[in-house]
């Protein structure tokens, strides 16, 4: 295990111990296993996009939607070309 030193504000560090004292476990304890929280979020926060778009196409799968074959090459096209102010005839 590593051992490194941080600093922390007084407020945080008074909750780290509050927790420790509630949990009777160590500071040291508290803190690696919020780190370890933070860091599994942080993970699933990177991919939280990908995971969106995966569900996106498991819904076209799932009901069988089509869209255009060129839509990455006119993507740019179809997004922003239409006016949206104008009605439609």
């Amino acid at each position: 295990m590593l051992k490194t030193y941080l600093y922390v504000p007084d407020e945080l560090n008074r909750e780290v111990e509050a927790l420790a004292t509630a949990g009777k476990t160590s500071k040291a304890a508290v803190i690696r296993s919020a780190l370890d929280a933070g860091v599994k979020m942080l993970k699933r926060k990177k991919t939280g996009s990908v995971e969106v778009l995966n569900r996106i196409a498991e819904i076209g799968r799932k009901y069988n939607l089509k869209g255009p074959k060129d839509a990455s090459a006119k993507m740019n096209e179809y997004l922003w070309d239409k006016d949206w102010n104008k009605k439609d005839e």
